[in-house]
This record gives C-alpha cells, structure tokens and sequence, in this order.
C-alpha cells in the first residue's frame, strides 16, 4: 500500500525530484479460517434474498433465508475454531450470512465449547442460532439425538438468560410435531418433568380425560367409577383404547377421523415459527390431536391448525365404548348394581363397517376388557431360584425311590400294568387317532394356555435365548413357566412341548406354529 521515495538534488536551485526505489510485494500470511467462511458464503449467491436484511420479518425472505442458513450449516457442520477473541452480536433471526469475521469466530470457537458440555454464557443471538441448528438436526445424529442437544443446552443456558423459555417450550410441542418421534409428547413431557408447562398437553392415543370430555357418557360421574376403582377404569380404557384403534385399522378405518373432526375454518400452521427453520422433509398426510383444543393436520406437505371438535356421533361412539366396558367390569369384579349399554338406533358409521369386517364393536369392547381384567388380577408366584433348586434335588431324589419301588411291583405279573401299543399286532388292539380328534386336542391346549404362555412358546421357536429373555422382560421364573405349559401339554395332548434347554422338541415345531397363530 505504500513505498519509499527519497528528494534528489536538482540542478536547478530549489528544485528537486521524486526517485521511486524498487519495492518488493510481499503476500499476505494466507488465512485458511477466513477462505472457509468464504466457501461458505458462497453457497447463499445463488439467493438474492440472502444479502436482504432489512426485510427478515418478510415470511418469503424468511424461507429463503432458511433455506440458505440450512445448507450453510450443513456446510458448517464439523467446523470447530479456538479464537481467543470475543465480538457481541444482536440481530434477529440470526444466521451465518450477517455475522463478520469476527463474529464467526467468536461463534464457532462458543459452540465448539458447548459440544464438549461447556456452555458459557454468550451474546443472545449466538444462543439463538445453535438452537436454530439443532431444529434442523445440525450436528446431530438424528431427531432424537438433536431433541436431547436442545433439552442440555436449554436448561444449562436459561441460568444466564432466561428469556429462551418462551420460544423453547413452543418449539418441543413442535418438535413433536413435525419429527415423528417414537415417544408420545405426553411421555416426553412427563419424563422430563415439564407437566406444569403444558397443563394441557397430552397425547390422544390414551389419554382417559380427553376422551372423557367428549363422551356422550362421561365415566368419572359413576358411582362404579367412584368406588375406589379409578386406576382400574383408566388403565383399562387405555387397553381398549388400544385393541379398538387395531381393530379400526384392520377394518381399514380411521380411528381419529371417526371421532375427531376439526372446526370448518382451519388456520395454517408452521413449525417452530419463531425460529429460523427450513421445512425439508416432506410429511405424510396425518392428523395429531394433542390436547382438547388443539389438532394439527398435515395435507399434501400443508400444515393447518384448528380446535378439536367431535360430532354426535363421535361422542356417542366413545359413550358406548366407556358404557359397556364399565357394564363388563362391574360384572366381572362383581359390582351389586348391573349397567347396560346400548350403542343406539343412530350409531356411528364406523359401527356397520365393524360388523362388515367381522369385528363388532361389542365384541372387541368386550374381550378386551375381559382380556384386561384378567390380566391386572392374576396372582403372580414368584420362587426363589434358591428354593427351587432345592425342591427339585429333593423331587428327583424322591423320583427314583418312586422308580425302583415300581420295578419291583412290575416284576409280579399280577401287578404288571395292560400295554396297548400303537401299532396293530396279533395279540393287541390297535388304537388309532383320528386327524380331526389330534386337532381337537390341541385346540382344547390352545384354549388353555395363557396369552403369557403363547407368547413364550413364540419366544422359544426362536431358540432358548429368547425365551429365557421374554421370562426376564415378565419377572417370572422360566423353569415354573415351562412347567406350567407342559403341564398343560400332558394334560390335553399327552406329551411335553418343551425338553432341555427349554427347546421344543423337533416334532412339535410345526404345530406349535399353528397353535400361537
């Protein structure tokens, strides 16, 4: 920028003249921080909406600007810095595009800190933009792994600003929302504590209250219901809530549409709204009703809001179901007054379509309750492995005693017991089994066993780790489950299903698959 020049002598007096020496240019240390964030840059040329900062509250510019700072991050992603530096910043809907040299710097070196579980306190807007990133999974691993960044950062950084609550709280119900999460929002507002934030926030697929407020028989005002038996009613509801909504699906019906519907003005809705959020997954059309007054509607990648509403023949639908699932439990804990329901001349459409299918809605209602009763009140007979151990040398010490006193009566021909074998001979009968009377038998083993006992002869098809895990998963004993089937097996087909190893023995592999069907 500058070079040397020296005053010559001239031979006019007074007079001098400007010599320029020759300099050398040397470069300038090369910055490979700086050439990085002008790749980065790069990316937002193609958006002219990108370089518009005076118009941020414009929703078009704000889409493309998400989009911009999406594809930015991604950039941006595994960059880390360790700049000693620090440069405030305060802009809203921050992103990278407005930030200079410094303030990337600062930023980056921050957020790197933070990644390691160290989160400092910082200018309000860099805040802002790392929980923009974790709301498009920047960093993350996935949706579940970046709900769990933003549950960390949130509650460490709201002890130096507090002001982040108000749009955090918003963008978890949304997270719920738009990421199709394998928990329910209630179970993740539960397990984190966060009931007194949302006092009305629950998810639809088994929340008892919800149903209860647009029934047409409102359960809790029963004198059944009253008595001492509320855990029973809810944890049953929510078990006939369950086979209910199956049934529907197996009869090719909506459940939710069957008994929600929402109000004819619906609002467009948009996921994490204050935030700088680029929409790029595409959604599948579905309806989540998360609370009373609150179902978001997904049509063709379209998001619309509305109240909840539920028709006459909704809550009339949820009335009987409630009705005869009382009317069954009072008749099986043998309650003194009797109920009846009674679904009605004008029943839901979905109640004919059941029908069709094979699957009245009285049925379904009525086994699952009945399913669920027994169930909750089974005595379960926990052995001490110990103790069991011990009974069983004592019953094979008994065993052979039994043995060798029954040699000895067999030795007496007057006491040797009647042999009819299988097999036709000349001085035996032949017993023969007929194929229908073999499949009756274990039809009649079938209707014995417990679902409990199914299952683990489903478990043990696929070898004795399984079975022995399933046992475990149900904190029962396995050598007292195997017994107990069996048991049963002796009982109905005359032979034990499962040998050594709680394996089943080859020839019963193919019925047992016919029978757990």
């Amino acid at each position: 920028m500058y070079y040397e020049i020296d005053y010559d002598a001239s031979p006019i007096p007074g007079v001098g003249k400007f010599v320029q020496r020759p300099q050398k240019i040397r470069e300038a240390p090369k910055d490979e921080i700086r050439g990085i964030f002008g790749q980065m840059r790069d990316i937002a040329r193609a958006h002219r909406e990108a370089y518009d900062f005076s118009r941020f509250f414009d929703r078009r510019v704000r889409q493309d600007n998400a989009e911009v700072f999406y594809k930015q991050a991604l950039f941006m992603k595994d960059f880390t810095d360790n700049y000693t530096g620090i440069t405030q910043f305060s802009q809203y809907f921050p992103y990278y595009q407005m930030m200079g040299y410094e303030q990337l710097r600062t930023y980056f070196t921050w957020r790197t800190e933070v990644r390691k579980g160290n989160v400092a306190e910082t200018s309000l807007s860099y805040a802002f933009l790392y929980m923009y990133e974790l709301l498009g999974n920047i960093g993350a691993e996935g949706p579940e792994d970046a709900l769990g960044k933003l549950m960390f950062f949130w509650r460490a950084f709201r002890a130096y600003n507090i002001t982040i609550d108000k749009y955090v709280l918003r963008w978890l119900k949304d997270y719920h929302i738009y990421y199709e999460l394998p928990q329910s929002f209630k179970e993740f507002v539960e397990k984190n504590n966060l009931v007194k934030s949302y006092p009305k926030m629950a998810d639809a697929e088994d929340n008892f209250d919800l149903f209860c407020a647009i029934s047409k028989y409102d359960i809790r005002k029963s004198t059944f219901f009253a008595s001492g038996n509320e855990k029973l009613v809810k944890e049953c509801f929510n078990f006939v809530a369950e086979r209910l909504r199956q049934a529907f699906v197996d009869s090719g019906i909506q459940f939710d549409e069957s008994v929600f519907q929402p109000t004819k003005r619906l609002s467009a809705w948009v996921p994490f709204q204050d935030a700088l959020f680029y929409q790029r997954l595409k959604q599948p059309d579905r309806r989540i009703v998360l609370s009373e007054n609150e179902i978001y509607i997904c049509r063709q990648n379209e998001w619309a809001f509305s109240t909840v509403v539920a028709d006459e023949s909704g809550k009339q639908l949820i009335g009987y179901v409630m009705r005869q699932m009382e009317s069954v439990l009072r008749e099986a804990t043998g309650y003194k007054i009797k109920l009846s329901a009674n679904i009605g001349m004008d029943a839901h459409p979905s109640v004919g379509k059941l029908s069709e299918a094979g699957r009245p809605l009285e049925s379904i209602v009525e086994q699952a309750t009945r399913e669920f009763y027994r169930e909750a009140t089974k005595t379960v007979v926990r052995v001490d492995p110990g103790v069991l151990s011990r009974i069983r040398q004592e019953a094979l010490a008994t065993q052979e005693k039994l043995t060798v006193q029954e040699q000895k009566e067999q030795e007496d021909p007057a006491l040797a017991p009647l042999n009819l074998s299988l097999k036709a001979t000349r001085d035996t009968p032949t017993i023969e089994i007929e194929p229908a009377e073999a499949l009756g038998l274990w039809e009649s083993l079938r209707s014995a066993l417990t679902e409990t006992e199914k299952k683990a002869l489903a478990a043990a098809l696929h070898g004795e780790k399984e079975i022995k895990e399933f046992a475990e998963e149900r904190g029962v004993m396995l050598e007292v489950l195997v017994d107990g089937i069996n048991e049963k097996a002796m009982d109905h087909v005359g032979d034990s299903l499962l040998g050594e190893g709680f394996a089943l023995f080859d020839e019963y592999i193919k019925l047992v698959k016919e029978l757990i069907i």
